[in-house]
Formats: C-alpha cells, sequence, structure tokens
C-alpha cells in the first residue's frame, strides 16, 4: 500500500483523479475500481507493488503489430477495473473486490523483465490506469535500463492523468470499445467522450497507438457504427492500425454467440475504406 500522487481533498473527502470516473471517496471507502482507498483523508493505493497476474507474452498478443514486431513484452496486471464491462474477457481479475497478489518491488519486476529477454514491460491485463502510481515507478525504471513501456488501456484517463504518465509510455494499445454513449453506459458504465478525447492527446503526444474493437454480436456490430469508428480513427491518423477482434461469450454476456467470421470480413472490408492498416484478431 503507497499513497497516491493522483487526488485532491474535495468538500470533506477526496477526489482521485487517475480516470475519468473521478470518485468523490469517503473515509474508508474505494473508488469504483476498488483498489484506491480514503484512509483518513489521504488516498492509497492498495494494489502497489502487488501484481495478481505475471507472463512473458509475444507483443503481438497485447495486440500491438507496429511496435517492436517478433519480441517478449514482460506483462502483468493488478486486480481491480474502472469499468464494468458484462463482456470481460479477464473478469476474474478486473471484477475481483479482494485485495491480493504477490509482491513484487519496482526492480524486480524491471530485473525479471531483463531476465526474461524481453524488450518491453507491458501494464495490462486489467486497467492500468488505476494503479498509475505504480506503472510510473516501474516505467521510470524501466527507461533507465533500456526498457520500452506498454499501456493496455480503456483509455478512460484525464488530462492529469495522461500528463503525469505520457513522459513514460512509448506504446499504447487503447480499446475502442463502441462509437456509442449507450453501449458504454450500459455494459461498461462510462462514457464515450474521454475515450474519444484520449486517443486524440495520445496520438497528439507523439505516443505510439493501436486501436481495439471487441466486435460483440447486435451490440457494436452495425455498418453504421463501424463506419464512424473508422472515419474517427482516419480523422486522428489513417495510419493508426485498427484491431478488430473476436467476441467469445464471458463473464455476464454468455447467452451471446461468437462473431460470425463474415461479420469480422464484412467489418475489415469496412476499416480498409479508410484505414490504411486493419487486422483480424482472436480468430
Amino acid at each position: 500500500m503507497k499513497e497516491c500522487i493522483l487526488y485532491k481533498p474535495y468538500k470533506g473527502k477526496v477526489q482521485c483523479l487517475a480516470c475519468a470516473n473521478k470518485c468523490v471517496i469517503s473515509d474508508g471507502k474505494t473508488g469504483l475500481c476498488g483498489v484506491r482507498k480514503n484512509l483518513k483523508n489521504k488516498l492509497y493505493l492498495l494494489v502497489y507493488g502487488k501484481p495478481v497476474a505475471v507472463h512473458v507474452d509475444p507483443i503481438e498478443k497485447k495486440p500491438l503489430y507496429h511496435f517492436l514486431p517478433n519480441t517478449k513484452t514482460f506483462s502483468f496486471g493488478t486486480v481491480g477495473c474502472n469499468f464494468k464491462c458484462k463482456f470481460c474477457q479477464n473478469a476474474d481479475i478486473s471484477q475481483e473486490k479482494t485485495i491480493m497478489g504477490q509482491k513484487y518491488t519496482v526492480k524486480k519486476i524491471v530485473e525479471l523483465a531483463l531476465e526474461s529477454g524481453c524488450k518491453s514491460i507491458s501494464y495490462t491485463y486489467n486497467e492500468p490506469t488505476i494503479f498509475i502510481e505504480f506503472v510510473k515507478d516501474v516505467a521510470e525504471l524501466a527507461h533507465k535500463n533500456g526498457l520500452k513501456n506498454i499501456l493496455v488501456t480503456n483509455g478512460y484517463f484525464t488530462k492529469k492523468s495522461l500528463d503525469f504518465i505520457a513522459p513514460y509510455i512509448d506504446a499504447m494499445n487503447i480499446d475502442l470499445k463502441s462509437f456509442s454513449n449507450d453501449f458504454y453506459l450500459k455494459h461498461s458504465g462510462t462514457k464515450l467522450k474521454p475515450v474519444l478525447d484520449s486517443i486524440k492527446r495520445v496520438h497528439k503526444k507523439g505516443i505510439h497507438i493501436e486501436l481495439t474493437t471487441l466486435l460483440i454480436p447486435g451490440e457494436n456490430d452495425s455498418k453504421k457504427e463501424l463506419e464512424n469508428i473508422a472515419k474517427f480513427i482516419a480523422s486522428v491518423d489513417k495510419n493508426i492500425p485498427w484491431h478488430i477482434s473476436r467476441f467469445f461469450p464471458m463473464y455476464k454476456m454468455l447467452n451471446k454467440s461468437p462473431t460470425e467470421l463474415q461479420s469480422l470480413k464484412e467489418a475489415e472490408k469496412i476499416g480498409k475504406k479508410y484505414l490504411k492498416y486493419v487486422y483480424l484478431g482472436n480468430i
């Protein structure tokens, strides 16, 4: 446990500034993510130094196809998330309420990454914004040791949190789950606009960016929506790679069927009308 940096006093409580939820947290309570807790009007990160998932992955699994291709990345995540996605692929850790994880120092993570022959460290599996102070400390030491840093994120930054972490991050894969605010509200309990704002800001900062959309049958796979996503990405930069990923029934969406391959191919065709790089995943 360590005191957070991104928060401020607010009407006898504290307000967290790590993500766009901007939770106002009473003494003894946590924010929506479950890992940032107000203790006597100081905000503490309960998962600092407590990864619950640690693996060496091919970088293409993040997915990143245009950044350090054919290399390995040292990947870790904690419990907790600031989204409540009904289709979450890692719900066993992201929606876990109990604080758990093996103790890792910042130095140990960087050492393990180097020993594993990795060229980068990825903050992934759950949403790294919720443990952003831990990310910053690891990423800073990683840079000093010649390693790159990658965020795999839902993009729900505040401007303050992005400015805080951006100097240490070399690449991001951001989920653009839909182009509908209603979809975000219904399925994730969040809003679309902060994600769109983040994508534009990340690109403006010169950080390498790739985007991923999980194509869910009957939810975000209409021709109009796919056109809107592709047009938006192109308006930022037509060279941003777009990964269209196949949905499989998970968590609270077990009643849905996997995405039809034909739907994925149609989405790819739409994407390629506007974008230079479109990839299909999970097939």
